[in-house]
């Protein structure tokens, strides 16, 4: 039977707690298992940091490379850069021969062409970051107030938060009695949706977003 270590990560504590990120992961995941995994397959592991791509200092990583070494299962992440944003690391791992590696959104590359992909992505970053600090040493030149657009954005993403906190605080009368009660993410958001009551893009509820509701909620 086909075996997998499942490996996700986040780069804040605030995606972690909200599952922002994660639930893009999961859901190229389990697009991967569903139409181009080998079956019947089982997941014996999940892992998951909360940490930059940048440090190679991950516990949850570590951990899943040892199972997945130790057992013959593959690695299996969302994308290339869920691993690292390092192409040195990315090539260690290629290197590994007791390491079994897929990428869910690259289902059929080899290492040979996620070594490729990681070296290209490298390159790009690096001339995307030359392009800003061209940009931004262009504007203070020419008298530009480097800080206003900084600021507005700011303002507009507190709005957007304070929105979404009241009206996860108003759902939170139906959640929070459930939740309560020991009922599941699962269970709550078939609750709501059995009931007629929709998230505040219209659309169904599922574990993730309940699961977003009480971390908004929970938070100062």
């Amino acid at each position: 039977m086909k075996q997998y270590v499942i490996y996700t990560r986040v780069s804040t504590q605030e995606q972690g707690r909200s599952g922002h990120g994660l639930e893009a992961q999961e859901r190229d995941i389990d697009l991967f298992l569903t139409n181009f995994s080998d079956v019947p397959y089982e997941v014996i592991g999940r892992f998951q940091d909360v940490l930059s791509g940048s440090s190679d200092d991950r516990p949850e990583l570590a951990q899943a490379l040892k199972l997945a070494r130790s057992t013959g299962a593959e690695l299996l992440v969302s994308k290339l850069d869920r691993l690292s944003r390092k192409v040195s690391f990315i090539a260690a791992l290629m290197d590994d021969k007791a390491l079994k590696l897929r990428v869910a959104s690259m289902p059929f590359a080899d290492k040979f062409q996620l070594h490729i992909y990681a070296a290209l992505a490298e390159q790009e970053r690096a001339f995307i970051s030359e392009r800003t600090k061209a940009a931004l040493k262009s504007a203070k030149a020419n008298g530009k107030k480097l800080g206003g657009l900084r600021d507005k954005t700011m303002k507009r993403n507190e709005a957007i938060q304070a929105k979404a906190k009241a009206e996860a605080e108003k759902v939170m009368k139906v959640i929070g009695p459930l939740r309560r009660s020991g009922a599941t993410l699962a269970a709550i958001a078939a609750t709501l949706n059995d009931t007629g009551i929709a998230t505040s893009r219209g659309g169904a509820w599922t574990p993730t977003q309940v699961s977003r509701v009480l971390a908004r909620v929970e938070s100062p």
